[in-house]
């Protein structure tokens, strides 16, 4: 693995402090995120979240290696992780190719959602030197019908701690478990050496991640899991109508913004 004392300071995080987590996706706002925050995510969720798309599958790996540039450039103290897109690691060649594009950007490492069925290929890229998060529960990118918490059956429960274990011994410096039922999510944050980010998971994960545009009001998603801690949206309304009245008005530009 690629020796990252930002990542080695998450790992050794686990059960010492929680990690807080967040997307970016443009430089001006990982500027401010990267002050506070631990990780910094260059979401695939930038596809509906900035471009409207249906879902994550849609967003391609130019786009995200375009969006990381924007964040590397202005983080400084936060980890930064990419989104590998839809696609973008079927088999551990395209994995490597598209993870190596990824890197160049600068960023720390790359997240790709799955277990099990992709340990050998997320195996690879880290014996390559490319770090990996890793991602369980509800994955965005295979998503078919809905929103549904993971873990409130037997069958589900097992298979999740396999893919948790499979991930553990694969090399991952942490994983994210994504709407996964909060007493599954204690035993498997207990299980792995590993930190645990959640997301609808509880605050029995070592840390929590959330789209920044939730946080903010600046999406229309609505989920129990998203807390809402401003309305920029709000904000934003009220300056765009307080300057289209003064332009209409002549009111703006006055003498003070004149040349």
């Amino acid at each position: 693995m690629k020796n990252n004392s930002k990542i080695k300071k998450i790992i050794q995080m686990k059960g010492q402090e929680q990690l807080a987590c967040l997307t970016s996706y443009t430089g001006n706002v990982a500027k401010i995120v990267d002050k506070h925050c631990d990780i910094i995510l260059v979401g695939d969720s930038v596809a509906t979240a900035h471009y409207g798309m249906a879902s994550t599958k849609q967003i391609n790996i130019d786009t995200m290696i375009m969006h990381a540039k924007s964040v590397v450039k202005q983080s400084k103290k936060s980890l930064v992780v990419v989104d590998m897109p839809f696609g973008s690691y079927l088999n551990k060649k395209t994995a490597f190719q598209n993870a190596k594009k990824i890197m160049l950007t600068g960023c720390d490492a790359v997240k790709l959602e799955g277990g099990l069925k992709i340990a050998n290929i997320i195996k690879h890229l880290i014996k390559k030197g490319i770090p990996v998060l890793g991602h369980i529960g509800l994955l965005p990118q295979h998503i078919k019908s809905g929103f549904h918490v993971y873990g409130n059956n037997e069958k589900e429960k097992r298979n999740l701690i396999f893919d948790a274990l499979a991930l553990e011994r694969s090399g991952v410096f942490a994983i994210v478990l994504e709407c996964i039922n909060k007493n599954l999510a204690l035993q498997i944050s207990t299980m792995v050496s590993v930190p645990t980010i959640g997301i609808g998971s509880s605050v029995n994960c070592d840390g929590q991640v959330l789209v920044i545009d939730d946080i903010l009001g600046m999406s229309n998603f609505k989920a129990k899991f998203v807390k809402k801690y401003t309305n920029i949206s709000k904000q934003i309304d009220k300056s765009v109508k307080k300057y289209c009245y003064e332009v209409k008005k002549k009111m703006f530009p006055n003498s003070k913004y004149t040349y």
